[in-house]
């Protein structure tokens, strides 16, 4: 087949440090290009990829000291994609809705995996006047604060197998929290935990601007005045594997409607176990009591750590590879490229303000 992959501008494809979307782009271009399709990706300039490589700015916005809106640079992303679509089996965009209007008679191949977060009331009306766009959720939880909507599937995310070593005997002997400090993550449940077992706890972790104010006011104090918690900042790939792969768990205390959680397959690629709490995706990404726990709360977490030893790290592992390969990943993507034209838009009768709808019926 051939396919284009359109990403955001904002990191790099693979990024540099913290950027999930972008590194999943990455692992599903290259997987598709493995596996023998023609993939072209629209991202920036700075991006490293197996597939032909269309640059819409030179370098990752969010690195770029020069920019100051990214709309215009992606306005363009739009029309170099619109000027060669008609070369492209299907069109898999990453970025959002912006697309809609512009792509929106493509829809037999077209298709938009939703990255983020989808319970924000000002995403509603949106998706309702867009129900014929066909829209992959990253968990079935993701999609429970839609309305309805063309979902072509669920995929969960993947990695290469071999991204990530296996650890079977970590020398770390601490925990972890891998992600960025904001509320709904809860890095202070993370300080919180550390502080009521002794263990030693690691963050890498990114402090974005509109998250300052939290770190300044609640997260920096908790860890001034914790000994045994230490923050190491933003890591690259490279030090990612050594950070996970020599904890002895992942803490993944979050308080939000997690839409995936990549961290958590890649501490399970790793061999570390997962001690995540009950929001979102979590409880479709982590097998209680084989690649970690679920727990409800901090107590709960505090007492799971006890039992660290019941886990056996091959059998995380073995998780990971039966769940979360990029191989995987680019297999359900492709079942879902290849069924796109399954379905047509059709009008519906006129509203009584004269508004029109549309439905979607199966073809024939």
């Amino acid at each position: 087949m051939k396919i284009a992959q359109i990403a955001p501008l904002i990191e790099s494809v693979p990024p540099r440090f913290y950027g999930g979307t972008e590194r999943i782009v990455s692992y599903l271009t290259d997987e598709l290009v493995r596996q023998g399709h023609d993939v072209t990706l629209f991202a920036s300039g700075d991006s490293l990829t197996s597939a032909k490589l269309v640059p819409c700015c030179d370098t990752a916005l969010r690195l770029n000291r020069r920019v100051e809106d990214p709309l215009p640079y992606l306005t363009m992303m739009l029309e170099r994609v619109r000027q060669q679509a008609n070369d492209f089996d299907v069109l898999h965009f990453h970025i959002d809705h912006v697309h809609f209007p512009l792509f929106r008679g493509l829809s037999d191949r077209v298709v938009t995996t939703l990255h983020g977060r989808l319970d924000l009331p000002d995403l509603q009306p949106l998706y309702r006047m867009f129900p014929d766009m066909p829209l992959v959720s990253i968990s079935d939880s993701q999609r429970r604060p839609m309305p309805p909507v063309n979902w072509a599937g669920t995929v969960h995310h993947g990695l290469p197998d071999a991204l990530l070593p296996f650890t079977a005997k970590p020398d770390g002997g601490y925990l972890a929290f891998l992600g960025r400090i904001s509320p709904e993550k809860r890095p202070d449940r993370a300080i919180e935990i550390a502080r009521r077992t002794g263990l030693p706890l690691k963050m890498a972790a990114k402090v974005d601007k509109a998250d300052q104010r939290y770190w300044d006011t609640v997260v920096e104090p908790m860890i001034r005045n914790t000994p045994n918690v230490e923050f190491i900042g933003e890591i690259n790939e490279r030090q990612k594997a050594q950070f996970l792969g020599n904890a002895s768990a992942l803490l993944f205390p979050i308080d939000w409607p997690e839409p995936f959680g990549l961290v958590m397959i890649e501490a399970m690629a790793c061999g570390t176990p997962v001690i995540a709490f009950r929001c979102g995706s979590v409880p479709e990404v982590i097998d209680h009591g084989v690649s970690g726990f679920i727990v409800d709360d901090v107590d709960e977490a505090v007492d799971a750590l006890d039992h660290l030893d019941d886990l056996d790290r091959a059998g995380v592992r073995l998780q990971f590879e039966r769940r979360f390969t990029a191989e995987r990943m680019a297999r359900d993507y492709l079942e879902i490229y290849r069924s796109l034209g399954d379905h047509r838009v059709v009008p519906l009768p006129p509203r009584p303000n004269g508004a029109r709808a549309v439905e979607l019926q199966d073809v024939a």
